[in-house]
C-alpha cells in the first residue's frame, strides 16, 4: 500500500476536482458520507453521546458533516467548534451554516472557557486538526487535548490525531490527541508506523474518500505499507526438475565463546526459508554444539578456540550472513578487515559485525554494494550517529544507505526496510518477537533468501515480512511474553503457507 505525503494527498483531491468538476465541498460531503457509515455501521442507532471537537479548518468542516449526518439520523450529537483563529476555510462555512438547519448551533469553544463536560463511556470525535497543520498548538487548545486525553472516553480522530505533524515530530508530546481509532483518508500516514508518533493511536483504518483512482496509482511514493498483496509478486516457486545446488549455499559466519546459539538460531532459520546448503564459520569451540543441535549444517571451524581471528574457507557460497554471536575481539575485527579486502560476495550483515563497523567505519567503503544490514535502534545509532527525532532518523538513515550504496533494515514494531531513498515499512510481527535471538533469525532467512538468487532489496522486504509472519504464527497459544527465536524458526513454513491461504468465508450462520 502506498502511503502519500501531505504534498500528494493535496494534489490527489485537487486533481479529483478538476477531473470531475465538482467542488471541494462536494467531495467533502463524500468523505463525511463514508465516516458516517462506518459510524452507523457499528452503532446501529445507539444513544451513546456523541462529542464532535470541530478545527476551523477541512478537518473541521469534515468533523461538521459527520455530525449532520448523525443528527439526521437520531444519534445523541454534540457538535463543538475549536475557535484557535479568526480564519475559518470555505467548506468549514459551509457546512457550519448547514448543521444550523438542524435547529443545532455548534457550541463555540474559546479561551478561558469551561470545557464541555464528558463521562467515560461517551464518545469523542476529533476532527481539530488535519495533515495541514503547521504551527505549535495554542496553550488552551493544548489544554483542551490534555481535558480529552484525560477524560477516558473512546475516541475517534479523523485523518491523523490532532497535533500529529505530516513530516517531524510534535515539539509538545502533550498537545497530540491519544487516538483509540483513526480513520484515515484514504491511505495510512507515515507517522502511524514511528516510534515517538505511532504511540497516538491504538488503531486504524485507512477509508475510500473519493480520491482519483488514476493518480493514486500512478504516483510514485517515497514509502510503502508492506503486507500480504506486496510481497505475494517475489515470491518464487520452486521448481521440479531442481536440486539442492538449484538454491544455493549459504554462508554463516559467526559465533564466540558463549554466543553460539546465534549461528545456530541463523543457520536453521536459513535452512527453513530455502536454502539448497548451509555452512557454518565458527570458532572451534561450537563445533560439537553445531554437529549436534543442527545436523543439516555443515561446519568449517577457525583455528582459535574462542572467537573467530581468520574467515577463509574452500566453498563458493552465492550468500554471506555474518556477525551473529560474533564477538568485538581485536583478532575478530582483524579478521573481518581482511576478509572484506578479497570478498565479492553480497553481505547480510547484522550484531557485532555492524558493531565492529561502527568504530571503524573506513571499512563500509568495503562492504559490496547491494548488501543488507540489519542494525537494531542502538546499533543503528553506532552506525549514524545521534538523531533528534524519528524523522531525523530516517533522514540520517536514508542518508547512509545512500552514501555506501547498501540496503539499510532498522529493526522495531514496524520494521522499515531502506533503499534508494525508498522507505518500505512491515505491517506484520508482533511483541513477542522482541526476544533474544529474533535478530539472529532475520539475518538466517536473508541470507537463505539472497542464497536462491532474490535480489537483494525484494528478498530484504520478502524476508522481514515473512519473519514478522512466522512470529504472528507461533504467537498462538503462546502470548508475547512466551515467544522464543526458536518458535519463530519452527513456524516459517507455515509463514510461507499462509502467503497463498484465501480468507475464510464468513459462515451462513454470520451472514444472517
Amino acid at each position: 500500500m502506498k502511503i502519500y505525503s501531505a504534498a500528494q494527498i493535496y494534489e490527489a483531491i485537487n486533481t479529483t476536482i478538476e477531473k470531475n468538476q465538482i467542488t471541494s465541498n462536494d467531495l467533502m460531503e463524500f468523505a463525511g458520507t463514508q465516516v458516517f457509515n462506518w459510524f452507523h455501521t457499528r452503532m446501529q442507532g445507539a444513544q451513546v453521546p456523541i462529542h464532535i471537537y470541530c478545527g476551523i479548518g477541512n478537518n473541521g468542516g469534515l468533523g461538521l458533516v459527520l455530525g449532520r449526518q448523525l443528527l439526521h439520523h437520531g444519534y445523541n450529537v454534540h457538535v463543538y467548534v475549536v475557535n484557535f483563529s479568526d480564519k475559518r476555510t470555505k467548506d468549514f462555512l459551509i457546512n457550519y451554516d448547514r448543521i444550523k438547519e438542524f435547529k443545532i448551533w455548534p457550541r463555540l469553544l474559546s479561551s478561558g472557557e469551561e470545557f464541555p463536560k464528558m463521562a467515560k463511556e461517551d464518545i469523542i470525535v476529533d476532527a481539530i486538526f488535519g495533515i495541514g497543520l503547521n504551527r505549535e498548538t495554542s496553550d488552551w487548545v493544548k489544554d483542551l487535548i490534555k481535558y480529552i486525553n484525560a477524560s477516558e472516553a473512546y475516541t475517534v480522530s479523523l485523518d491523523v490525531p490532532s497535533g500529529l505533524y505530516p513530516n517531524h515530530a510534535p515539539e509538545d508530546k502533550e498537545a497530540v490527541i491519544e487516538s483509540n481509532y483513526t480513520l484515515t483518508g484514504q491511505a495510512p500516514k507515515l507517522s502511524f508506523f514511528l516510534p515517538e508518533t505511532g504511540v497516538y493511536m491504538q488503531q486504524w483504518e485507512a477509508i475510500d474518500v473519493g480520491l482519483d483512482q488514476e493518480y493514486l496509482q500512478k504516483t510514485d511514493t517515497e514509502v510503502q505499507l508492506i503486507d500480504k498483496f506486496e510481497v505475494l509478486p517475489l515470491y518464487i516457486p520452486r521448481e521440479k526438475y531442481a536440486h539442492k545446488g538449484t538454491y544455493g549455499h549459504s554462508l554463516i559466519v559467526g559465533g564466540s565463546y558463549g554466543k553460539m546459539g546465534a549461528v545456530t538460531l541463523a543457520s536453521s532459520a536459513c535452512l527453513r526459508v530455502g536454502t539448497g546448503l548451509i555452512t557454518a564459520y565458527i570458532p572451534e569451540c561450537g563445533y560439537a554444539i553445531l554437529q549436534t543441535s543442527l545436523p543439516e549444517a555443515m561446519v568449517i571451524c577457525d583455528e582459535r578456540e574462542k572467537h573467530i581471528a581468520k574467515i577463509q574457507y574452500d566453498i563458493e557460497p552465492k550468500a554471506i550472513g555474518m556477525g551473529v554471536g560474533m564477538g568485538t575481539d581485536a583478532a575478530t575485527v582483524k579478521a573481518l578487515k581482511a576478509f572484506l579486502k578479497t570478498n565479492k560476495n553480497r553481505l547480510i550483515v547484522d550484531a557485532d559485525a555492524l558493531n565492529i563497523f561502527a568504530t571503524n567505519k573506513t571499512m563500509l567503503k568495503s562492504v559490496p554494494k547491494g548488501s543488507i544490514l540489519t542494525p537494531h535502534p542502538k546499533e543503528l545509532e553506532r552506525l549514524i550517529g545521534e538523531w533528534t527525532d524519528d524523522f531525523d532518523k530516517l533522514e540520517k538513515a536514508k542518508a547512509f544507505a545512500k552514501k555506501y550504496d547498501v540496503i539499510l533494515i532498522i529493526k522495531g514494531a514496524h520494521t522499515i526496510t531502506i533503499y534508494d531513498n525508498h522507505l518500505y515499512i512491515n505491517n506484520t510481527g508482533n511483541p513477542g518477537m522482541a526476544t533474544a535471538g529474533s535478530g539472529d533469525v532475520l539475518t538466517g532467512m536473508l541470507t537463505g533468501l539472497v542464497s536462491q538468487e532474490y535480489d537483494p532489496i525484494k528478498a530484504a522486504i520478502f524476508g522481514v515480512y515473512l519473519h514478522g509472519k512466522a512470529g504472528d504464527l507461533a504467537l498462538s497459544g503462546l502470548g508475547y511474553q512466551a515467544l522464543t527465536a526458536s518458535d519463530i524458526v519452527a513456524h516459517i513454513g507455515a509463514a510461507y503457507l499462509d502467503l497463498f491461504k484465501e480468507p475464510e468465508k464468513p459462515s451462513a450462520e454470520a451472514k444472517k
